[in-house]
C-alpha cells in the first residue's frame, strides 16, 4: 500500500511526465509533414459523419476507456490528468513560438524524430508513476499483457498500424510525417524504454479510488 507522500510524489512526477510528453507532440505538430496516426483515423472518421474532429476525437477516447475497462484495466490520477493537461499544455508550449513550423521535409523529419524521443520520456515518468495510464497507453499495456512475448513497442506499431489503416480507408489525407509516425513510435518508445530499463507491463498501477483513499487517510 502505498503512502500520502509516495502518491504526492507520484503526482509530481506524472504531471512532469505529461508536461514533458506534450513537448514532443508540439514538436510533432511542428514537423509540419504529416498527422499523427490516431489524428488521421478522427480525420476519416469525421469525413463521413455531421461531427467535427474535435468531437470524433473525444468520441474516440471515450470508447478506448470503455475498451481498457472491459479488459479489467486501472483507471487511476494519470487519466484524468492526461485527458486534461496534454492538450493545454501543448497550447501553451505553442503559444511560446519557441517551436517554429518547419518548412523544409528534412527539418521536419529531424524534428518529428525529436518529438516521438521526448514523447517517450514523457511517457517513461507519467506511466512510471503507477497512478493510470493515458486512454491509448491504456489500451496498449493491456494488449501487452495479453501478449508478453511481444515487445511493448511491437505491441504500439501493430495499434497504430490499424489505426492509420481505418483512418487512410476512410478518406484521410496521408503525409510521409504520418507514414514515419506509425512505424517510428513504437520503435522509438522501445529503444527508449530500454535504455531506461523500463517495462510498463510490470508496473503496479493505483487506481483512482484507491489513491483518493490514501491523501484522505494520510497515512
Amino acid at each position: 500500500m502505498k503512502t500520502r507522500t509516495q502518491i504526492l510524489k507520484n503526482l509530481i512526477r506524472t504531471v512532469f511526465g505529461l508536461f514533458v510528453f506534450s513537448i514532443g507532440v508540439a514538436l510533432e505538430m511542428q514537423s509540419n509533414i504529416g498527422m499523427a496516426p490516431w489524428e488521421t483515423l478522427s480525420v476519416g472518421i469525421s469525413k463521413h459523419l455531421p461531427f467535427s474532429f474535435g468531437t470524433v476525437h473525444v468520441t474516440i477516447s471515450l470508447a478506448i476507456v470503455v475498451i481498457d475497462l472491459l479488459m479489467k484495466e486501472k483507471i487511476g490520477w494519470g487519466t484524468v490528468l492526461d485527458a486534461l493537461l496534454v492538450g493545454n499544455f501543448t497550447d501553451l508550449i505553442l503559444k511560446t513560438g519557441l517551436i517554429p513550423l518547419q518548412a523544409h521535409i528534412w527539418s521536419g523529419v529531424l524534428v518529428l524524430v525529436a518529438g516521438m524521443t521526448l514523447m517517450a520520456v514523457g511517457q517513461y515518468f507519467y506511466m512510471g508513476a503507477g497512478l493510470g495510464f493515458g486512454p491509448r497507453d491504456t489500451l496498449m499495456v493491456g494488449l501487452g499483457k495479453r501478449f508478453t512475448k511481444i515487445p511493448i513497442g511491437a505491441v504500439q506499431t501493430v495499434i497504430l498500424v490499424a489505426v492509420f489503416t481505418i483512418g487512410w480507408l476512410l478518406g484521410a489525407p496521408v503525409g510521409i510525417g504520418t507514414l514515419i509516425a506509425v512505424f517510428g513510435i513504437g520503435t522509438v518508445m522501445q529503444a527508449v524504454f530500454q535504455v531506461l530499463h523500463f517495462e510498463p507491463r510490470d508496473i503496479t498501477q493505483t487506481g483512482f479510488i484507491e489513491a483518493i483513499q490514501i491523501l484522505l487517510k494520510g497515512e
